[in-house]
């Protein structure tokens, strides 16, 4: 044995076995050494117990560089630690490569997690265009960090954007399906509960915006290809559901029934408080129009034209969008009062945003009338497109009604609504009205807040 300038006892004969590394001293440097040896393979313990393995090598521009193998324990011995000194010494004379340097960028790679991040931080600045060439909807951003946070950050977030394979991908989809990530905690709002169930649909949704997330990786440069192309994703579980005639009448009983007064409790506590009247009169315009339920919660003062019953959105999921208004909706919406230009035409209960409660005042309303737990606002408008076409209106005229996607790109330039789509309008209106049991003029008035404002029921 020799012992270096700075003291440390260095094995100058033999190779690393395991009894020399179990009689290590701390602080002591060991080489490989003697037949079969490694050059630049070596075993160093520091002050604690603890012993790595590392081999020296030198790069194409001749620097010499240090890698570390690992520490000595179930995965590395003397022997593999051996043959993983001899393959990067073959990558770094053989092939070239450097491999710290590689190992480095590899540690300091982007995650999934990093990437998500930067994804929703050019959606949040408007740089994410959708195929109408515009920025992404808030409401879509929020449901995407909602995806994010609840089901991608906690599965793949730590994983490496280059190292993630469409294995990955698989293997993630049925996690999420199997409700791996399913969790309830609460929320910042008093009272707020959030609830993560999983499931195939939400699996399936959130691969779809994988997929989305991984072509911004390409364009970024992240990595060359995209995994979530080729996924077999579960069937969505969506289906066109409409309402029969007795569900129609089992909807119209519970919006008259929401319209009564607060009746006393039997028990003589206090009564039973009704259903905020705003969220009577949106739910009986989307009956009556056929229109997204955030369209009519968004609509304000200004995007009507009672004059000419036309309603212009200068933003809906498919564009800019006019809309014609039959007699009924145009009737409803005069008893609302009116308000000011950039007032919500169905504003919330309290505060001045969008009327947040309205799903459940939706399903206070259903429960009511006895109407089935599956009926929602977007039923209300597959049946309303669905009833025209049993009136006999051709799929254009309905696509203009309820405002789908490619309806005609020449309606951005239409301030108005023609004869025959008005006309379809108020067929459509007067067979939902008559089928909630509620004949066009006929009806109870019920008060509204703030005073003075008043709608048919």
């Amino acid at each position: 044995m020799a012992v270096s300038s700075d003291g440390n006892k260095r094995q100058r004969r033999g190779r690393i076995g395991l009894s020399e590394v179990r009689s290590m001293a701390p602080g002591a440097t060991i080489w490989d050494a003697g037949s079969g040896a490694v050059p630049g393979f070596g075993a160093r313990r520091r002050a604690s117990a603890s012993v790595s393995y590392f081999v020296m090598y030198r790069t194409a521009e001749g620097r010499q560089r240090r890698f570390t193998i690992g520490q000595h324990g179930a995965r590395w011995t003397p022997d593999t630690a051996r043959e993983k000194a001899l393959a990067v010494l073959a990558e770094a004379r053989v092939h070239g490569t450097d491999p710290s340097a590689e190992r480095r960028q590899k540690r300091q790679a982007p995650t999934v997690s990093d990437l998500c991040d930067d994804y929703l931080k050019d959606a949040d600045a408007g740089r994410l265009l959708t195929r109408r060439g515009a920025g992404k909807k808030a409401s879509t951003i929020a449901t995407d960090r909602s995806r994010i946070e609840r089901h991608i950050r906690p599965l793949l977030g730590a994983a490496k954007v280059s190292a993630v394979t469409r294995q990955d991908i698989d293997r993630f989809m049925h996690a999420v399906a199997d409700g791996k990530t399913s969790k309830r905690e609460k929320t910042s709002k008093k009272r707020g509960l959030s609830i993560v169930r999983g499931g195939k649909g939400a699996a399936t949704r959130t691969v779809g915006l994988l997929g989305a997330v991984f072509t911004y990786a390409v364009k970024k440069g992240m990595r060359a290809d995209n995994p979530v192309t080729g996924t077999v994703r579960f069937a969505d579980g969506r289906r066109e559901r409409r309402l029969a005639e007795a569900e129609y009448a089992a909807l119209g009983k519970g919006l008259a029934s929401a319209s009564e007064p607060a009746k006393p409790r039997v028990d003589g506590r206090a009564p039973v408080a009704g259903v905020w009247p705003h969220a009577i009169a949106c739910t009986r315009f989307l009956a009556f129009t056929g229109w997204r339920s955030g369209e009519a919660l968004d609509l304000r003062w200004k995007d009507v034209d009672l004059a000419r019953r036309t309603a212009r959105l200068a933003d809906t999921k498919t564009g800019a969008s006019v809309r014609a208004l039959s007699h009924a909706a145009c009737d409803l919406l005069r008893q609302q009062g009116g308000g000011a230009s950039d007032a919500l035409v169905f504003p919330p209960s309290r505060g001045n945003g969008r009327m947040s409660g309205f799903p459940g005042f939706f399903d206070r309303i259903k429960k009511a009338g006895g109407a089935p737990a599956d009926v929602t606002p977007h039923v209300l408008r597959h049946s309303f497109a669905s009833l025209a076409n049993d009136l006999g209106y051709t799929e254009a005229t309905v696509g203009m009604l309820v405002g789908h996607k490619g309806a005609g790109t020449t309606r951005g330039y239409i301030h108005g609504a023609d004869a025959v789509l008005l006309a379809a309008a108020d067929a459509v209106a007067d067979r939902i009205a008559q089928l909630l049991g509620e004949p066009r003029g006929q009806g109870n008035v019920i008060a509204l807040a703030p005073a003075g404002r008043a709608v048919v029921s």
